[in-house]
């Protein structure tokens, strides 16, 4: 266990130092640094990126201290312990101000650290896992939830019963807890039993009761790149990229060639995936889905006639995958993604479809008649009658006789009148020397059938 000693703040991650605070300079000593990282939100697979960057700049500017700047009702299990881990492997002293609420997964962050600060009227506990609805989740869950509190309390010398008790309710320790109730500490009480080294108002007074003096605070700021990510993650923006996306693949390949479509297409779908990857939402697999949807469209647009099974699965792990990738599922298992997260993943996806076909609907006509497109299309009709003509046949043959110069698979040569011509069945089988009959030409193809006899 690493020795206890003076707190550092850890301030909302995935950023750059910025702001420095010198304190009294008394003994002529170099300051001490004092890095901030704030969590003041959900803990998901964005703040488990965030600390990371954090700690990792904590230890770019050799910082004495972290101190973790903590207000949360919880979140994601599997990313707190990955939290938890980090501070435990952190070098120097890591501590931790609860600024009103360090509930659930914030209590095992906090208990990882090596000292816990709460402000007045603060809570730390209640770590039962929920699932999204909000029911207690199965127990093989708490069961795990139940061990890392515990090992964590372990290893940074608090009780482990009580940091257990915090998780399981038939847990019952006397003075303390009844059965039947999960442990939520209050300030006091956390101090009481262990679970807080003192009541601060602010991270100066955290440092002031810690005994660190002649300190500069470094607080951990969002940097450029970190808020152009923060930007596509948007969900506004999320369904403009779908929509480029979807809209790009669409009209290459009703157009193979062209290449400015698909050009937007692959940009809009880096702009979209690399964000959520980034994070550590966009999972390998849910990439891997997509472009299987895309093979499938393809194969089904190219190869195989119509419009079926292929296209229609296409479309929907196309869609799927980039639903999934908006949510911190655990391979399909959503029993932790909060109902509303689902929900504007859905309506994110399925809006960016609608505004493309009402696009698509109310945009075509008014292209069709605008002045740029007469500008670049053909829009007059090169009429037979006024003598514009590709025709290598020159007086019309419909209704003339003659035989099939060789088999018609559905297509061949036919005899007709002492000539050879090109020509094609409806699709029927027509042997060698049977007779037939022109119902139909076109510009070098005569369409013909078996002659009644």
């Amino acid at each position: 266990m690493r020795a206890k000693a003076i707190p550092i703040i850890l301030v909302a991650g995935f950023f750059s130092s910025a702001g420095a605070q010198p304190a009294n300079d008394e003994t002529g000593d170099a300051a001490k640094k004092v890095f901030v990282i704030e969590i003041r939100q959900d803990i998901d697979a964005r703040v488990n990126r965030k600390t990371d960057l954090a700690f990792k700049e904590a230890r770019d500017i050799q910082a004495d201290y972290v101190v973790i700047d903590m207000n949360t009702y919880g979140g994601a299990v599997y990313d707190a312990n990955d939290i938890r881990s980090r501070i435990l492997k952190f070098e120097k002293p890591v501590f931790v101000f609860i600024n009103d609420n360090a509930a659930s997964a914030g209590a095992l962050i906090s208990i990882a650290c090596d000292s816990i600060y709460m402000a007045p009227g603060a809570s730390i506990g209640a770590a039962t896992v929920v699932t999204a609805d909000g029911q207690a989740a199965p127990d093989k869950y708490q069961s795990y939830m139940r061990s890392i509190m515990r090992s964590t309390a372990e290893e940074t010398g608090r009780d482990p019963l009580i940091a257990e008790a915090m998780v399981d309710e038939n847990i019952e320790i006397d003075s303390i807890k009844k059965r039947g109730q999960v442990i939520t500490f209050s300030t006091s009480e956390a101090i009481k039993y262990g679970f807080c080294e003192g009541e601060a108002r602010s991270i100066e007074e955290v440092l002031e009761m810690a005994g660190v003096s002649n300190y500069q605070i470094i607080r951990h700021e969002l940097s450029g790149a970190e808020k152009i990510i923060s930007f596509f993650i948007n969900p506004v923006i999320s369904g403009i990229l779908i929509l480029i996306i979807l809209g790009g693949l669409y009209f290459e390949l009703q157009t193979p060639g062209v290449g400015f479509p698909l050009m937007a297409a692959i940009i809009a779908l880096v702009l979209y995936l690399t964000p959520y990857y980034l994070n550590g939402l966009a999972q390998n697999w849910e990439i891997v889905l997509f472009f299987i949807g895309v093979a499938l469209l393809a194969l089904e647009i190219f190869v195989i006639p119509g419009f079926g099974i292929a296209g229609i699965s296409g479309i929907t792990l196309m869609v799927g995958s980039l639903v999934l990738v908006m949510l911190n599922n655990d391979t399909f298992d959503f029993s932790f993604v909060h109902a509303g997260e689902i929900f504007k993943a859905v309506a994110t996806a399925l809006g960016a479809i609608i505004a493309g076909a009402l696009f698509v609907f109310f945009s075509g006509a008014r292209l069709m008649n605008s002045g740029v497109f007469n500008r670049v299309a053909l829009t007059t009709v090169q009429d037979r009658a006024e003598g514009y003509t590709a025709s290598f046949i020159e007086t019309s043959m419909i209704g003339k006789k003659g035989v099939a110069f060789t088999d018609l698979r559905p297509c061949g040569k036919a005899m007709i009148d002492g000539e050879l011509y090109e020509a094609c069945t409806r699709g029927e089988y027509i042997e060698k020397q049977t007779e037939i009959v022109v119902f139909d030409e076109t510009a070098s193809t005569l369409k013909v059938k078996k002659a009644e006899v």
